[in-house]
Order: C-alpha cells, then sequence, then structure tokens
C-alpha cells in the first residue's frame, strides 16, 4: 500500500508544493519506486511524477515550483509501474488500495484508479464534492484510500469500510488542513493531530468547509496487522495505537515464547529495535546496537527484485564486530518473506565472530501474498508456506528459529483478530472477489 497526503491551504498566499515534498519525505519508507505531486490554483491542475525516490523525482527546484497552488496531494508508491497521481486535467487522484470490482463490474489490477478517477469526476458534474463521493464510494467493492485534488477547489477524501490503511486528518494552526497515512507527517510539517479518518468515512475539504459523512458500518474493522509489525514509522500513531509501544511488546512476547540462553539481544534496524529492546526487558539479556546504516535508508524487503534486495541488506546493515565477537546473539527481526536477506545477515554476523546466533521474528509465519497490495510476494516466493522452523534454521545457517505467534501479536497491538486484516499470516481476507 502506498503513501498518501494531501494539503489543503485555507489562503491563496501559499504554495503547497514544498509542503507536499517533505511530506512525501516522511512517507517515503512506504514506497521508494515512484513519488508524485498534484497541485491546482483553481485555474489549472499541475502534476509532476516519475519514478525513483522523493528526493530524485523533486531534486531540480524548479521543479517544484512549477507546482502551483495552494492546495494539492503527493503520493509515494512500491510499484514501479505505478502512474499516480492520476489525472485528467479536471480532478487527479492519489488511489491506494484494490478495488476488485465497481458497481458490479470486475476490475484489473492498474486499472482501478483510472476508472475511480473518470468516475469522481462524472459524479462531479451531477452533484455536489460530497455526494460525488459518496455516489463513487457506495459502488465500490475493495480496499482504499483516497485523496483527490479537484480544480474546483476541493479535496476528496475517503476511506474503505474496512479501514485497512491507515489515514489521519491535522491542521497547521488556521492555515492548512493536512491528512496522511501516519501521524509522524504532520509531526514532520509542524501540524497538530486531529483525529483518524473513521473507515467507510468520506470527508470535503475547501476553504468554507470541512464536510464530513460516514456511511453505515455493516462490518468489523479490519487493521492492517503489517502496519504494526513493519510498514509504519516508530513515531507514528496508526488508528490510535503508539507504532513503538506495540513493537517494544512485541519483543516482550517473543521472550515470553523463548527459553534461549544468550549473550546479547540484537534488533536488526529501524523496524526491529524496539522488538529487540522489549525482548531485553522481559529477558535481562543486555540489549546491543548490533549494525550500523551505509548509504541511503533502504527498506530492502520492499524492493521489486532479488538483486535489489540483497543490495539494500549490504547498504544498510554492517554488523559491529565488538558486541558479537565470540557471543551467542538473539537476532531478531520484523519478518522474513524469503529467507535470503535473512541468511545474508545471519552469515555477514558469523563473520564477526559471532559463536551462536539464534534468529526470533517479530511477526507471524508469512504463508499467503497482500491481495490488496504488493507489499507481500506471490505463495511460492514465501519461504513460510512451505518450510517449518527447523527447516528454516538450516536455510539461514542459524542455530535456531522461530516466529511470534498470532496470539502474541493480537495481544502486541491491543486488538483481538476480528480487528484485524492478518490475510499474508492465515491466509484469509476480509474482502476480495465480489465482497467474499
Amino acid at each position: 500500500m502506498a503513501g498518501q497526503c494531501g494539503i489543503f491551504s485555507f489562503s491563496d498566499d501559499w504554495e503547497v508544493a514544498r509542503f507536499l515534498y517533505y511530506s512525501l519525505l516522511s512517507l517515503q519508507h512506504r514506497g521508494a519506486e515512484t513519488a508524485g505531486i498534484v497541485t491546482s490554483d483553481e485555474e489549472s491542475i499541475y502534476v509532476y511524477s516519475k519514478k525513483g525516490r522523493v528526493d530524485d523525482v523533486f531534486r531540480d527546484e524548479e521543479q517544484i515550483k512549477t507546482l502551483k497552488g495552494w492546495y494539492g496531494a503527493g503520493q509515494v508508491d512500491l510499484d514501479h509501474k505505478s502512474k499516480l497521481p492520476f489525472s485528467n486535467g479536471e480532478i487527479s487522484v492519489c488511489f491506494s488500495g484494490r478495488v476488485f470490482d465497481y458497481d458490479g463490474e470486475k476490475i484489473d489490477k492498474y486499472d482501478d484508479v483510472q476508472l475511480i478517477s473518470e468516475e469522481i469526476t462524472k459524479e462531479y458534474k451531477k452533484c455536489d464534492a460530497i455526494g460525488c463521493l459518496n455516489n463513487v464510494t457506495e459502488k465500490i467493492n475493495g480496499i482504499y484510500s483516497i485523496i483527490a485534488v479537484t480544480k474546483s477547489g476541493d479535496m476528496l477524501i475517503a476511506r474503505d469500510s474496512y479501514g485497512v490503511q491507515p489515514l489521519c486528518l491535522g491542521s497547521l494552526k488556521f492555515n492548512f488542513g493536512v491528512v496522511s497515512n501516519e501521524s509522524a507527517t504532520l509531526d514532520v510539517i509542524g501540524a497538530d493531530f486531529t483525529t483518524d479518518i473513521e473507515r467507510g468515512e468520506n470527508r470535503i475539504i475547501n476553504r468554507y468547509t470541512v464536510d464530513k459523512y460516514v456511511k453505515r458500518e455493516n462490518c468489523n474493522s479490519a487493521f492492517c496487522s503489517f502496519e504494526y509489525v513493519y510498514y509504519a514509522r516508530l513515531d507514528s500513531i496508526i488508528n490510535g495505537i503508539s507504532i513503538y509501544e506495540c513493537r517494544r511488546k512485541i519483543g516482550c512476547e517473543l521472550a515470553k515464547q523463548d527459553d534461549i540462553d544468550a549473550d546479547v539481544v540484537i534488533g536488526v534496524p529501524e523496524t526491529a529495535l524496539p522488538f529487540g529492546m522489549g525482548y531485553s526487558e522481559e529477558t535481562g539479556i543486555p540489549a546491543h546496537l548490533g549494525f550500523v546504516r551505509t548509504g541511503i535508508h533502504v527498506r530492502s524487503a520492499i524492493k521489486p527484485t532479488q538483486t535489489e534486495r540483497l543490495i539494500g541488506v549490504q547498504l544498510k546493515l554492517n554488523p559491529i564486530r565488538t558486541p558479537v565477537r565470540g557471543k551467542k546473539v538473539i537476532l531478531i527481526d520484523d519478518s522474513v518473506v524469503r529467507g535470503t536477506t535473512m541468511r545474508n545477515i545471519v552469515y555477514t554476523l558469523r563473520l564477526r565472530g559471532a559463536r551462536e546466533v539464534h534468529v526470533r521474528i517479530g511477526s507471524p509465519r508469512i504463508v499467503s501474498p497482500c491481495i490488496y497490495s504488493d507489499l507481500v510476494p506471490v505463495k511460492d516466493e514465501l519461504i513460510a508456506a512451505d518450510l517449518t522452523d527447523e527447516e528454516i534454521t538450516e536455510v539461514i545457517n542459524a542455530d535456531s528459529f522461530s516466529y511470534l505467534s498470532l496470539e502474541g501479536l493480537e495481544r502486541s497491538i491491543g486488538l483481538s483478530r476480528d480487528k484485524l486484516c492478518a490475510g499474508c499470516f492465515t491466509g484469509e481476507y476480509p474482502i476480495s472477489w465480489n465482497g467474499e
């Protein structure tokens, strides 16, 4: 699932493009394959998007200056085929998720954002902004978050009834309204958190009002479990839950499942550092910083090719010799998808002198792809789908290996399974084709 943000200034004295640029930088971890910004001044819609990281796509200062206007939106994506924001000159849409069918008609992947854009444009010509958004979202069978910018001065915001992807609202004093997937974006640009966009909620922001319409909720929430394990920033609050505290509790849960004689606990940066702290807190085994990052911040698990994933690991993780030399190491990471990068990490620890390496994973076994995004690959690429813990131990050349239990994850998040989407761990999804 992508990273999205929107900013609406209540005065046309502001230019929001640079604020959107910094907002996208705060969401870079949600996708480094494409980046785009759309703005408007009620005369035209200005769009620029390209493959690459945010700071590369918008390296040229003149490019930022061409994005005129006091309201706009932006998106980063982990899909290199993404063409977002999608614009038709009247409305530009930042879309994340998956529409399976619209008004009963099956929709192919990559056609959904164009379809939603066209439908919003069609409905917008027939009724007011909130009526337009309500009419469109009532016909969607799928998982989505939408931030759309119109040339007429409205920003349209929608979150699906299950709330799989997070979305929150904030303000920068009385100057801006801000929407983003993560509260950390608000912090970065100096805005204050106001509220989460509720599941099933549609909102309209313009110079005169912030209107809200909440559809009748006929289903349980299905907040994405992987947001809490891996996807979201440590400094974010997602659906009212602190990501840092959740990950610290994951470490405590891992320790309660364990009985390993070890000398040091090491969490893999950045996501698993709180796992290691929680594990150490529960067991009394000291936690140390075991790796130094080199190069740019690369989330290797979501790179599109195996070569890029391996290079990403080498770029970001260079083991520190002193904490591991001659030691029995408990190595904690957020997840194991294919196993190749973890094998590489274990190998480098042994090269630096680790006597034993016991791998603990802060998520349950990933046995099924994410059908709502490209975050988790197809089942054939998932090491946990076919191998036992003992077999994975041999594959990655560790001394032992185990996952967090699904019950342990629920306790760490503080939500029961019927409130979460755990499809990648169970193969059961809240919604798919034809609403099944």
